[in-house]
Formats: C-alpha cells, structure tokens, sequence
C-alpha cells in the first residue's frame, strides 16, 4: 500500500512540476510587443513560482497525498524601443512606496517618543 501512495505522490509532484515548468517561460516575462506611433513597447514582469505537495497513511494503511502550485506575476517595466534605441522604463509600485512610508513614519515615531521621554526624566 506504501508503494501505490508513492507512486501517486510522485506523479502529482511530476505533474505539477510539469504545469510550473510550462507557466515560468520567458513568454511570461516579456509580454507581447506593441507599437505606438513610432515607439516599440515591450512589458516586463517578474514572474515567480512553486509548488509543493505531501501525502501519508492511517493506522487501516489508507493513504493520501495532495498537492499544489501557484504563480504571480508583478509588472516591473518596460522597453522603449525607439530609432534603434531601447531605453528602460520602471514601474512604480504604489503600493510598496506607501508601505515603505508607513514604516519610516513609524520609525520616527518611536524615536520622537523615546527622545521626548529621555528628556522628561
């Protein structure tokens, strides 16, 4: 009963594998090109992915194993293809800016407050 679980838990594995394989391609990289006026713009993404599975056996020898994957993509940019010149253009994650400012605004505030209770001592 040990092998049969193995076997399934080792083709799950392989099959998804196969499925993270065929998803995390360059394809998914660089987007498809488009053309503005006279400018050539290629996006560009980060692309990440995994995946993982587990499986076991109860005390009747009944067993289990399942598995999963996942991917995400973030834009980072793209390429200005112009007169035979590239140029990168970043893109600007809003959202990490404002986390980055919450954090060093709270930074400051535990410092103004540690400051202001040194004094008063």
């Amino acid at each position: 009963m040990v092998s049969g679980a193995v076997d399934r838990a080792a083709a799950t594995l392989s099959e998804n594998l196969e499925g993270l394989r065929d998803l995390v391609t360059v394809r998914r990289v660089f987007g498809e090109a488009y053309e503005v006026g006279e400018t050539t713009i290629i996006p560009v993404a980060r692309v990440g992915g995994g995946t993982g599975g587990g499986g076991g056996e109860d005390s009747d020898n009944d067993g289990g194993f399942g598995g999963g994957l996942g991917v995400g993509a973030t834009p980072v940019g793209v390429y200005e293809v112009r007169h035979g010149s590239a140029q990168w253009k970043p893109a600007t994650d809003v959202n990490r800016l404002a986390r980055g400012g919450q954090v060093l605004t709270g930074i400051i505030s535990v410092c103004v407050t540690l400051v202001l209770l040194r004094r008063s001592r």
